[in-house]
């Protein structure tokens, strides 16, 4: 019997720019390298990829607490350094910038003058796991996961989701074994989870009532040294999965079938993506083995982020 669907068209992605020399921290050893990379000496490790109104590409440096920005022709220039572990970047409609540290909780960034401040540095005084990525809700919450070392050996990571004008926080489910990237349906009626040691992305309905039922498996990967890790949506609902670890980026459409693959023509750390481009068509995808921006361009659009990008 033959498959029922045509096989995903194959993409290779070009390089967008790549962190300058200057920017590098050659030869300088990290305490996030030491815990893990087994004391391997990284300059950069970059990653949560976000779109301002602009068009400017904000993304993080893990090891080193910075933030940088690239414009729209590809120079890059860093905004800040501070004492963390930045891992994601996301702007909300108000272009206020929100960052998921894994050392600190939820930080905010002052775009105008670089000053990092804490947002939500724990959970009613627990301190969390380690925070890895964030999401938007259309009214206006953040949707944000809760990794630290989880994994099979111990299925315990969270997704919260925090109402910054309330300060009413949510834990929506504490079994995940490594939740990473995260983005909500084009209804926002369920959240699509990264759950990376699992090799997966979970599907998680929200009911009316704002918990999280009948939670189930979405996608199923295998191989590779890692699994999903950024995730982005598409205009039609489909959902795009950074499979870190192979150097690929899976685009599916609403459905979960896999309509094109993007293969990194650089290293196999594709950790995270951002539609953008003239019409919201291209995919920048962070590889950060390499310190490099890849981009591809897509058979299909991007949902908008929730800076505006994209409108």
């Amino acid at each position: 019997m033959a498959f029922p669907h045509p096989d995903p068209i194959l993409i290779e992605a070009e390089v967008f720019t790549t962190l300058p020399t200057s920017l590098r921290r050659s030869g300088q050893r990290s305490y996030w390298a030491d815990r893990n990379r087994r004391g391997a000496v990284v300059d950069s490790f970059i990653e949560g990829p976000s779109f301002d109104l602009e068009g400017n590409l904000w993304f993080v440096d893990i090891p080193f607490g910075r933030v940088f920005r690239a414009s729209p022709n590809g120079a890059v220039e860093q905004i800040t350094e501070y004492e963390g572990q930045p891992n994601g970047l996301k702007i909300n409609t108000g272009g206020h910038i929100y960052i998921a540290d894994f050392r600190n909780g939820i930080m905010q960034l002052n775009p105008n003058t670089g000053e990092v401040t804490t947002a939500l540095g724990d959970a009613d005084t627990e301190g969390f796991k380690g925070c890895n990525d964030l999401h938007f809700g259309p009214d206006g919450s953040l949707y944000f996961t809760d990794q630290g070392q989880t994994g099979l050996q111990d299925p315990s990571g969270r997704v919260y989701r925090w109402h910054p004008d309330s300060g009413r926080l949510d834990c929506l489910i504490d079994k995940v074994p490594s939740p990473n990237g995260l983005v909500l349906d084009k209804a926002g009626h369920a959240l699509y989870v990264a759950v990376t040691r699992a090799n997966a992305v979970w599907r998680l309905p929200i009911s009316d009532s704002g918990r999280v039922v009948k939670a189930g498996l979405f996608l199923q990967f295998s191989g590779g040294r890692a699994g999903p890790d950024g995730l982005a949506l598409t205009k039609d609902g489909g959902v795009v999965v950074c499979q870190t670890g192979m150097g690929l980026v899976w685009v599916h459409d609403a459905l979960g079938v896999p309509i094109a693959v993007v293969r990194s023509p650089r290293g196999l750390g594709t950790t995270n993506c951002a539609f953008g481009g003239p019409e919201v068509r291209t995919l920048f995808i962070t590889e950060s083995d390499t310190g490099t921006i890849l981009r591809a361009e897509l058979p299909v659009g991007g949902f908008p982020m929730a800076s505006g990008w994209g409108m």
